[in-house]
C-alpha cells in the first residue's frame, strides 16, 4: 500500500524498525529519568527501582511517566513515518475530517465498551489458575494499585488536573500513535490483513501493560481502538476514545478519593460483574454505525494526495 509519497522501504521493514526504535526510546528514557528522579525528590535510583512507591513523590512519577510516553512512544512513531513517508504525519492518521457526530459515537461506544471491559476482567480474575500464579498474579495486582496511588495523589482540583493531563491526554496521544498509526497501521499496509494487524497489535497492547486480571478487558479495548483506526483512517477518534477510557477512571478515582476510600475499593466498584458481557451486542451496533459515518471519508493514501 504505497502512494508516490512513499520513500520505498517496505512497512514490513517499518513496523520492526519501530519496535527497535520504541526500544531505543524507552532505554534513553530509562537513562535522562535516572538523574530526573534523583533531582526532583533527592532519593537514589535504586529507591525507584525498589518500587518504593510514596505518595510524596507524586510529581516526580508523573514526569517519568511523561518522558516515557514521549521518547518510547511518540517520537519513535514519528521517526519511524519520517523513514518511511515524506509526509509522516499523514501516514499515521494526523488528518482534518473529525465530525461530531463521530465523536459522539465514539463517546458511546466507549460508554458500553468500558461495561463489557468491566465483564471481561470479572472471567479474566474467576479463570481457574495455580495457586502460586495466583499469589503471583495478586502480588503484581497490589504493587500495581500501588502505583497508581503514587502517581495520581488526587488531593485537590489542580492534582486532578495535572493528572488527566499525565495519564490520560497524553497516553492517548502517545499509545495510540505508537500502537494503532504506527504498529497496526504499518502491519495492515504489509500484510493487507487488517483482522490479522489489529489481533497481533491488541494482543501487544495488553500485554506490555502487564497485568494478567486485565488482560482480556485491555485486549478487547485494543481491538475497539483498532477498528475505530481501521474504519476512520484517522488518529482523532482513537484519542478522544483513549482519553475517554483513562479520563472515567481518573474522575472516579478523584471522587472516591475525596469520600476517603483506598485506590483497591474504588477499582473495584468502578468494575462490572459478568453482565458488563450484556453490553457487547451495543458495541457492536454502535460500531457498525461509526463504520457506515467513517469510511465515507476515510483518506485514500493510494491516491497520492
Amino acid at each position: 500500500m504505497y502512494d508516490h509519497q512513499s520513500k520505498g522501504i517496505s512497512y514490513t521493514a517499518g513496523f520492526f524498525m519501530l519496535i527497535a526504535f520504541a526500544i531505543a526510546g524507552l532505554i534513553f528514557a530509562g537513562i535522562i529519568s535516572g538523574p530526573i528522579w534523583e533531582g526532583m525528590t533527592g532519593k537514589s535510583v535504586k529507591a525507584l527501582a525498589d518500587s518504593s512507591f510514596d505518595p510524596a513523590d507524586s510529581t516526580a512519577y508523573k514526569i517519568l511517566q511523561a518522558i516515557n510516553q514521549v521518547f518510547g512512544y511518540f517520537i519513535p512513531t514519528f521517526l519511524t513515518a519520517f523513514v518511511l513517508h515524506r509526509k509522516p504525519f499523514r501516514l499515521l492518521g494526523y488528518v482534518p475530517g473529525f465530525s461530531s457526530s463521530q465523536g459522539i459515537l465514539v463517546l458511546l461506544i466507549m460508554i458500553f465498551a468500558l461495561l463489557v471491559s468491566g465483564g471481561l476482567s470479572y472471567v479474566n480474575h474467576e479463570l481457574p489458575i495455580p495457586a502460586d500464579w495466583r499469589l503471583k498474579f495478586d502480588g503484581w495486582e497490589a504493587d500495581y494499585l500501588k502505583q497508581v496511588e503514587a502517581i495520581v495523589n488526587l488531593q485537590t482540583g489542580a492534582d486532578f488536573f495535572i493528572a488527566l493531563l499525565i495519564m490520560a491526554i497524553l497516553p492517548a496521544i502517545c499509545e495510540e500513535t505508537l500502537f494503532r498509526g504506527g504498529l497496526q497501521n504499518f502491519l495492515t499496509r504489509s500484510t493487507r490483513n487488517p483482522v490479522l494487524a489489529i489481533l497481533i497489535v491488541s494482543l501487544i497492547f495488553s500485554a506490555v501493560h502487564f497485568s494478567f486480571y486485565g488482560f482480556l478487558s485491555r485486549f478487547f479495548l485494543g481491538i475497539i481502538l483498532g477498528l475505530l483506526y481501521h474504519y476512520s483512517g484517522r488518529m482523532w477518534p482513537n484519542i478522544l476514545a483513549h482519553f475517554l477510557n483513562n479520563g472515567i477512571v481518573l474522575v472516579a478515582l478523584y471522587i472516591y478519593k475525596q469520600q476517603g476510600k483506598p485506590v483497591d475499593q474504588t477499582m473495584n466498584e468502578v468494575e462490572a460483574g459478568w453482565w458488563g458481557l450484556l453490553a457487547l451486542p451495543v458495541v457492536m451496533v454502535l460500531m457498525k454505525l461509526f463504520k457506515r459515518k467513517a469510511e465515507s471519508t476515510h483518506p485514500d493514501f493510494n491516491n497520492g494526495s
